[in-house]
């Protein structure tokens, strides 16, 4: 079988061994990314050696930059998702994975906006003004 965009494979080492994954592209010789997706068959986005995928007659229909909701309705539509005696998620599942991406993101943004704030310092005109203030306290006593 050819190594191919959208060729469904199973994962013969690692952890994820023994589970469901779709090749997305090829990234070089020795390397595929593929996809689960990981809501679907625990299989996560990822580069993985051409040696620990086994292909199956399966194909589907997607393109190298294809989403993990589009690979899944695409599945949907091959009926391979019977054939392999995978369930689909419930739109509930679904609901609540959407929401926790979401929330992901959006502590990755504030996390963002936070570093790129620098830290308000004293002008350095008062700063000076504060140091003589302690020199001549000083010179006092």
């Amino acid at each position: 079988m050819v190594m191919e965009t959208g060729r469904v494979c199973v994962k013969t080492a690692g952890r994820e061994a023994g589970k469901y994954c779709v090749i997305l592209e090829k990234v070089d010789k020795e390397f595929m990314m593929v996809t689960g997706p990981r809501v679907l068959t625990k299989v996560k986005r990822r580069k993985c050696n051409i040696r620990h995928l086994e292909p199956l007659p399966y194909k589907l229909n997607i393109k190298k930059d294809s989403s993990d909701s589009e690979v899944m309705k695409e599945y949907e539509k091959a009926k391979i998702l019977d054939k392999l005696k995978i369930a689909m998620p419930s739109a509930g599942e679904l609901k609540e994975l959407e929401q926790k991406k979401q929330e992901k993101q959006a502590k990755k943004e504030k996390a963002a906006k936070e570093t790129k704030k620098e830290p308000v310092a004293a002008p350095k005109a008062e700063v000076k003004k504060e140091v003589k203030k302690e020199i001549k306290k000083e010179e006092k006593k």
